[in-house]
Parts: C-alpha cells; structure tokens; sequence
C-alpha cells in the first residue's frame, strides 16, 4: 500500500492540511491549527497546492488534478457529482438528489456531502438550502460564505 504525503498550505479562512500520494490526492482539510507551511512539498502534492494558490489568488478557476477520494460506493458518485457544478453557481441539495437520480436521497446526499475529504477541490461548498440559505458546511458556515463570495462574480447579489 502506498503511504501518503502530507503538506499544508496556508489559506485567507484557515490551513490546508493535504494528503495524497501517486494515485492521487485523498483528502484536503481544513483546520484552525497554526501550523509552519513547508518549504519542501513532497512530488505528489506540489501542482495541488500550485493550484490552490491560483484559486486563492483568483486565477484559476477549475482544477486539473488526479483525485482519489476514500469513501463507499455513493459517497463517491456524490462527489464525483459535486465536481460537475461549476465555479461561481450553487446548486440545492434537491437539485442534487435529482442530479443523482433520486430526489428523496436528499438527506443521503447531504450527508454524503458532508463527508467530502476533498475541500474546495471537490466543491460540496456550493451546494445550498432550497431556499437558498446556506445550510451545513463541516469548515464552517462563515468558510462557506467567503468561498461562495470568492467565487461569485457579483459579490453584493450574494444573499446570506
């Protein structure tokens, strides 16, 4: 079994801590700690963490990057669901039941998005209430705000 590389990487709303390795990246969290960001960034991890940058910096808008989330079968198609909702739109957590195949999995769905290992990359932070409140956000509801506004074209149409 390949043993994971981990780096961080310093954000506006918190650290990244990165863990991946040659069959992709596995997980991207978010955590309160401060931590020192290397200076070395292991092979595997260095163009996710480019890419980051260019996203935080707002050049960069998709991302180009081997993923390999850890998760059950439907986690998996949920998030591989969440990657088709394009940078700067929202989608409900109905829409994205729907999406899937099967409106009343929409609690499954959600709970599925919450175990998203993947932060920003696999974007679980654009999904919304129906209602368009913003709704569940396991960085942080003020988290999901900033990145929905970072995103928006139109920050002052944004309603919170």
């Amino acid at each position: 079994m390949e043993s994971n590389q981990v780096t961080y990487y310093k954000t506006p709303i918190g650290t990244a801590k990165i863990e991946g390795n040659k069959n992709g990246i596995q997980s991207i969290t978010i955590i309160d700690e401060k931590i020192e960001t290397p200076f070395n960034i292991p092979n595997y991890l260095q163009s996710c963490v480019q890419q980051l940058d260019e996203y935080f910096n707002g050049t960069r808008t998709v991302f180009d990057l081997k993923l390999n989330p850890q998760g059950t079968n439907f986690q998996k198609r949920v998030w591989n669901e969440l990657l088709n909702v394009p940078f700067g739109k929202t989608r409900s957590y109905l829409e994205q039941s729907k999406k899937l195949g099967d409106a009343k999995a929409i609690r499954a769905v959600a709970s599925a998005n919450g175990k998203n290992p993947i932060w920003i990359i696999i974007p679980c932070h654009r999904i919304i209430g129906s209602n368009g409140s913003l709704t569940g956000y396991a960085g942080g509801l003020w988290r999901k705000k900033w990145l929905l506004a970072h995103e928006s074209p139109s920050p002052q149409q944004l309603l919170f």
